[in-house]
């Protein structure tokens, strides 16, 4: 089993879900619909099991943690605050969500794909995250 691989889809998934918890940390301030205000914080209560996880695995193959790439980090925070700024609403938030989740899901899969190699218990981790996102996709639906 290449490790490279393994390493490689860990630290991705770890990073994933660091962005996911923190966009969601981002915009449930101005959640004004309790049911949305559940929704994100059932996702976020699901990605911070699988971001322990993820730290327990890392912790296990002796791998250094990865944080999100500075330059995705600040556009998405740049770009939830200006949109939220503009137009503070639950329809805004479930757009950037979509957005959000859209990219996660997409890149995940790629990586999936890419390291193909990769521990099948990062796999069903990773596979985990991105139904994760998935259910938050189709859960947001209503609010767009």
């Amino acid at each position: 089993m290449p490790q490279n691989d393994t390493f490689e889809l860990l630290r991705e998934c770890s990073s994933g879900i660091k962005m996911g918890i923190d966009s969601i940390n981002e915009l449930l301030p101005d959640v004004k619909d309790d049911k949305l205000r559940r929704i994100l914080e059932e996702c976020r209560s699901t990605h911070e099991r699988l971001g322990e996880e993820s730290q327990r695995l890392l912790k296990r193959w002796g791998e250094p943690d990865r944080e999100p790439h500075p330059i995705a980090k600040g556009m998405s925070w740049l770009k939830t605050n200006v949109k939220m700024a503009a137009k503070p609403s639950d329809k805004t938030a479930a757009g950037l969500l979509t957005d959000g989740c859209n990219m996660g899901i997409k890149s995940l899969n790629g990586y999936v794909n890419e390291f193909e190699r990769a521990d099948p218990e990062v796999v069903k981790l990773t596979k985990q995250l991105i139904r994760s996102e998935e259910k938050l996709l189709a859960d947001v639906r209503e609010y767009l």
